[in-house]
């Protein structure tokens, strides 16, 4: 991706940010998601009083492209508070992962735009392909009684 592209993500980010429902934490958070084909998708962090069921902001940009039919991903962009770095967090890394271990992390590093590969924040993620070996070994995974 381009410079451009990049920061065009970023900005998706940021206006998304602006529709973060953040009443207990104040911790407002955007994310855009990107496509292969150039399509956007966007989210905001999502928050309840059983702080448990909160969503973040990452995991609602992938999950509305999922329910557009969008499966791959070459980016993301997250943005928080003004001069706050905000990384995705072990979760969202996760979900993210599943879609697009290839893609990247754009955020502002402070003194401007950054991205970095997601591998290099979650290395040796969980995959789908563990769990296939696993069933095609006929393992069930519990003891025989």
């Amino acid at each position: 991706m381009t410079t451009l592209e990049l920061s065009d993500l970023l900005a998706a980010a940021v206006k998304a940010r602006d529709r973060a429902y953040a009443p207990y934490s104040h911790f407002a958070v955007g994310a855009a998601v990107r496509a292969p084909d150039g399509r956007v998708f966007t989210g905001a962090n999502a928050e309840n009083a059983s702080l448990g069921l909160s969503m973040c902001a990452e995991r609602v940009a992938i999950y509305h492209a999922l329910s557009e039919g969008v499966r791959q991903f070459e980016a993301v962009g997250v943005a928080g508070p003004d001069g706050m770095l905000a990384m995705p967090c072990g979760a969202c890394r996760q979900v993210l992962h599943e879609f697009g271990p290839g893609m990247q992390v754009v955020f502002d590093g402070g003194g401007g735009l950054r991205a970095v590969p997601l591998q290099s924040l979650l290395p040796e993620a969980f995959v789908g392909e563990t769990l296939e070996a696993f069933s095609a070994d006929g393992v069930t995974g519990r003891e025989a009684r």
